[in-house]
């Protein structure tokens, strides 16, 4: 027999909760674990002062090291749930397309060989955040490197039509079945060491809060998910 009646169980199974209340919830949890792992930190740097073995030492420092790691992560976690804030600037489109190209060459040269970039924008500018749109788009980027990669190049694609500003992502994915309606709108659904699953949120709510859309679809003939950021034209340099 069941603890709770059928009825109760289903509701408890259907509990909703408030995307605002998960996040102060993670602020806080992080804000908490982040002053503990200090007083570790700190805890630790005596530790190596008063030792006199090396190799306990060497042992301390390398705990200090993780504890630092620790940290570091739970900041990047709440930095995925912070609100947007926009400095904007006019920035031509063809500076941003290009220091997307020199970012990613950067990190990864092998995987910057594997794009085929077909950049069509004139002289159109852009009035953008530049740091948090390069942030958007580099995501779509480390997804496509990292998730079920099919055989084949990427295919990135830049264009400005009727005052709008096109860039599409095509990336080979062969037997993809995840629906894309709410593409970027489903936080925490795919999660892994290190990744939960907030990267297309953000992104998205960079884009929206930009004036823009993002939209994704999976194209079956050619085995392709193609990603679609659309931003409005202005500003003037």
């Amino acid at each position: 027999m069941s603890e709770f009646p059928t009825s109760e169980a289903s509701t408890r199974a259907e509990l909703l909760v408030p995307m605002p209340d998960v996040v102060h919830f993670v602020r806080q949890l992080s804000h908490d674990l982040r002053n503990s792992l200090n007083a570790a930190e700190l805890q630790s740097a005596y530790l190596v002062e008063v030792a006199e073995d090396a190799e306990i030492k060497s042992e301390v420092q390398r705990l200090r090291a993780m504890l630092s790691t620790m940290g570091a992560n739970l900041q990047q976690l709440t930095g995925s749930l912070a609100q947007i804030r926009l400095t904007e600037m006019p920035y031509k489109a063809a500076d941003l397309i290009e220091d997307l190209q020199d970012k990613i060459s950067a990190q990864d040269p092998e995987q910057g060989a594997a794009i085929t970039w077909d950049v069509n924008v004139a002289d159109a500018t852009l009035q953008i955040d530049p740091q948090l749109l390069q942030q958007a788009l580099m995501e779509l980027f480390s997804n496509a490197f990292e998730h079920e990669r099919g055989e084949g190049q990427l295919e990135a694609r830049a264009g400005v039509a009727a005052d709008e500003f096109t860039f599409s992502l095509r990336e080979p994915k062969k037997g993809f079945s995840d629906s894309t309606e709410k593409w970027g709108r489903e936080p925490f659904r795919s999660i892994r060491h290190g990744h939960y699953g907030l990267g297309l949120l953000r992104t998205r709510s960079i884009i929206e809060a930009h004036h823009g859309r993002f939209s994704a679809h999976y194209d079956p003939p050619s085995s392709s998910l193609v990603t679609t950021v659309v931003l409005p034209v202005g500003g003037s340099l």
